[in-house]
């Protein structure tokens, strides 16, 4: 699946099958259900896991609890604009799970 397939989606009223649980995580998300998307992202102890439950606390507006979860994936908190992150973030994990 490419980035544009998953944006496109995203007009459904639930996740393609198949998604890893990452995805699905961005994929609430992009839908506006963040407490779903945390509920999915919270539970996965992995880099990427830890990436995305990052990225809902930037989003969330919780500066302090982001940067404990960017250092658990292993990277900076970014400052630019959130939308560009959850791309960034969905690109990598579909290119993952297409492998």
């Amino acid at each position: 699946m490419t980035i544009t397939e998953f944006k496109a989606s995203l007009a459904n009223s639930a996740p393609p099958a198949g998604l890893s649980p990452l995805l699905e995580a961005l994929w609430w998300d992009g839908k506006g259900d963040w407490d779903q998307s945390h509920t999915l992202a919270q539970d996965i102890e992995t880099k990427d896991g830890s990436w995305v439950h990052a990225y809902l606390h930037r989003k969330e507006g919780d500066p302090g609890n982001a940067a404990y979860w960017y250092a658990r994936a292993g990277r900076s908190m970014p400052g630019g604009a959130l939308e560009a992150e959850w791309e960034l973030i969905a690109s990598a994990l579909l290119e993952e799970n297409a492998r």
